[in-house]
């Protein structure tokens, strides 16, 4: 399993998307790819941009499906935390569902 300490990386207040852009495709892709589980750990971390969220997580969504879920733990998220998280994963689920509606008329 691959542990990504938010904190240590981002700060309290996980706001760099270009940073998050960076974790993803450098270090979660990659361990996805060889099979491995993702641990985001979120202890220290107070608060979150819904686009800083979005750049860690939505491709992933994209590019694996909503099952992808099943390997990215979210650890030690606040309310505020899961309520944002929460959002970018229904905002996902929609957009996908959207598009194998598309799919389904063509």
């Amino acid at each position: 399993m691959l542990i990504i300490s938010i904190f240590e990386r981002f700060g309290e207040f996980a706001e760099n998307k270009n940073k998050a852009k960076f974790v993803r495709t450098t270090l979660l892709e990659h361990s996805l790819k060889n099979g491995n589980t993702i641990c985001l750990d979120f202890k220290g971390v107070n608060n979150a941009t819904q686009s800083f969220i979005h750049a860690l997580i939505s491709n992933l969504i994209r590019i694996y499906g909503i099952e992808i879920l099943d390997k990215i733990e979210f650890k030690n998220c606040n309310e505020t935390l899961k309520t944002i998280i929460t959002i970018v994963i229904d905002y996902m689920q929609d957009s996908l569902d959207y598009v194998d509606e598309e799919n389904d008329i063509l």
